[in-house]
C-alpha cells in the first residue's frame, strides 16, 4: 500500500513512520510520500525518518519519498494522511495572541482561537479534497487536521463517507480509565460520543458490565489520572460521565482564561520557539547518524510535559504524572483504520464520521465523535443513548458555529465571519465578535478581506 502524509514535514510524522515500522502483515504500507510546503522541515523530517527505520533494524521499512508537488504526492495513493497547518506556529501564535487582548480564549481549536484557524484552514482543506478526489479517487482520507471535526466535513463535501477524522484525546482518556479499573484497554468497551474536542465518556463496559460507576464513586481514584485531577471527583460525579480534556475551556473558562493571560508565554509561542529549534539542529549540515532522531525525541518529550500547563495550573494540580505523558496513540488509531479498511479486518475505533441518524439533535451530515465499526466499505457510526440536555446545548452551539464557519469560508463575507464568531459560547458579545474578526484580518494576510 501506498500512503501519503500531506504536512509531511509535521513534528508527529515520526509517530505514524514508527507504527509502520511495527507493522509486519502482509498487505502493510510499503511507500510513504511525504508533501509539504517547506523544504526544511522535509528535509528534516526525512533525517528522523531514516535515523527511526535505522534504530528499528527493519529489513523492509517502508521506502520514503519526498515532494513539494500536491499532485505528485496524491498520484497512486491508496491513504492520504491530512496533517496540515494553514499559517504554521506563527498562525497560531497570533489567534491566541488576539483573543486574549479581547478577554477570550485563544485555544486552537476552541473558542476564538478554533474559529480563526477554521476560518484559515477551511479553505485550503476544500482545495485539497478537491485534488484527492480528481488525481486519487480510490484513496481513503484519514484527517488529522484540526479542528478535526470541522475540517472532515468540510473535506466530506467533495469525498462523503471516504474522509474520516481522527483525534487521539478519547483514545487516551478510554485508555487511562480501562487502566484504572483494572482492564487492558482492547478489552473495553467505551461509550463516548459528542464532537471532536467536545465528548464526554458515559460508560465503560467490562465483560458486558459498566464499570465506570464504580470509578464515579472512587474519590481516590477519580483524582489520580489527568481528567479526574483537572475537572475534580465532584464535578465529576455531577456529570454522572468523564469529559474530554477539553471540556476544562468551557467548565472553567474564566480561570483558564486568566491563566493563559498571565503566563510568560502562550502555548502556540512556545511551540513555535521550542520547533524552531529542533528543525534548525535536525536540519544542520553534517548531523551524524541518530542525531535528529535523538533531537525529535528530546523535543517531543518537552512538548508532552507541558501539555495544557495553563489549564492543570486553573486547577491548581502542578505537573503532568509520568502515566499522563504516553502519547494518546493516533498513529495506532490510524493504522487500525488502514488495516481494517484495507484488509477487511473489523475493528472498533472513536472516529469523526457524518452522523447519518446517529444523534437525533443533529442533521445527517454533521461530523461527529462516536464509536464506529470499520471495515472494507469504511467506517459505520455505532448506536448510541441519546445526550443529557447540558451536552445537547454545548453540542448543538458548537456545530452552528462550525456550520457558519463553513459558510463564511465559502462566502468571504465579514457578516458571516462575525457570526461565527459571537455564537460561540465562549465569546459573549457581538461587539466583541467584531473587535476579534478585525484583530484576525489583521494578523493574518490570508484573513485582510474580512476588513
Amino acid at each position: 500500500m501506498r500512503l501519503t502524509i500531506l504536512g509531511g514535514g509535521g513534528f508527529r510524522v515520526p509517530l505514524v513512520y514508527g507504527a509502520l515500522l511495527g507493522d509486519h502483515a502482509e498487505g502493510r504500507v510499503s511507500h510513504v510520500t511525504l508533501y509539504d510546503e517547506d523544504p526544511a522541515r522535509l528535509d528534516a523530517m526525512a533525517r528522523v525518518l531514516t535515523d527511526l527505520a535505522a534504530a528499528a533494524k527493519v529489513p523492509d521499512a517502508p521506502a520514503v519519498t519526498a515532494t513539494r508537488d500536491l499532485d505528485e504526492a496524491l498520484r497512486g495513493a491508496d491513504f492520504v494522511f491530512s496533517a496540515i497547518r494553514v499559517g504554521g506556529l506563527d498562525g497560531r501564535a497570533a489567534d491566541e495572541r488576539v483573543a486574549l487582548a479581547e478577554g477570550v480564549l485563544g485555544q486552537e481549536t476552541v473558542g476564538a482561537g478554533g474559529v480563526a484557524y477554521g476560518l484559515r484552514t477551511v479553505p485550503v482543506a476544500r482545495r485539497i479534497a478537491r485534488r484527492i478526489a480528481r488525481v486519487a479517487p480510490g484513496a481513503w482520507a484519514i484527517n488529522f487536521t484540526n479542528p478535526a471535526g470541522l475540517v472532515t466535513e468540510a473535506m466530506a463535501e467533495e469525498l462523503g463517507d471516504r474522509v474520516i477524522g481522527i483525534c487521539d484525546s478519547p483514545v487516551g482518556l478510554g485508555r487511562r480509565i480501562a487502566r484504572l479499573l483494572g482492564a487492558r484497554p482492547q478489552d473495553a468497551w467505551i461509550d463516548y460520543v459528542g464532537l471532536n474536542h467536545l465528548g464526554w465518556v458515559r460508560g465503560l463496559r467490562i465483560g458486558g458490565r459498566d464499570e465506570l460507576p464504580r470509578l464515579l464513586a472512587d474519590t481516590e481514584a477519580l483524582e489520580s489520572f489527568e481528567e479526574g485531577r483537572l475537572f475534580g471527583a465532584e464535578w465529576l460525579r455531577s456529570l454522572g460521565a468523564i469529559p474530554n480534556e477539553y471540556l476544562h475551556y468551557y467548565y472553567f473558562n474564566r480561570d483558564t482564561v486568566r491563566a493563559y493571560q498571565e503566563a510568560a508565554q502562550t502555548r502556540g509561542a512556545f511551540l513555535r520557539d521550542q520547533q524552531r529549534g529542533f528543525y534548525a539542529e535536525a536540519g544542520r549540515a553534517g548531523l551524524p547518524a541518530g542525531a535528529a532522531l535523538a533531537a525529535w525525541d528530546r523535543t517531543r518529550a518537552e512538548r508532552e510535559a507541558t501539555y495544557m500547563a495553563e489549564n492543570r495550573e486553573a486547577a491548581g494540580v502542578g505537573a503532568r504524572d509520568a502515566s499522563d505523558l504516553e502519547s494518546g496513540g493516533y498513529e495506532k488509531v490510524a493504522l487500525a483504520l488502514m488495516r481494517a479498511i484495507a484488509r477487511d479486518e473489523r475493528a472498533t475505533l472513536i472516529l469523526n464520521v457524518r452522523n447519518g441518524s446517529t444523534l437525533s439533535v443533529l442533521d445527517a451530515g454533521a461530523v461527529i465523535e462516536v464509536p464506529c465499526l470499520v471495515d472494507a466499505n469504511g467506517a459505520h457510526p455505532m448506536g448510541v443513548e441519546q445526550l443529557p440536555l447540558h451536552a445537547v446545548g454545548l453540542v448543538t452551539a458548537v456545530k452552528a458555529v462550525e456550520r457558519e464557519i463553513l459558510a463564511a469560508a465559502a462566502s468571504g463575507a465579514r457578516a458571516d465571519a462575525v457570526k461565527a464568531f459571537a455564537l460561540h459560547p465562549l465569546v459573549d458579545s457581538v461587539a466583541v465578535a467584531r473587535r476579534l474578526v478585525d484583530g484576525y484580518a489583521t494578523a493574518h494576510p490570508g484573513l485582510a478581506h474580512l476588513r
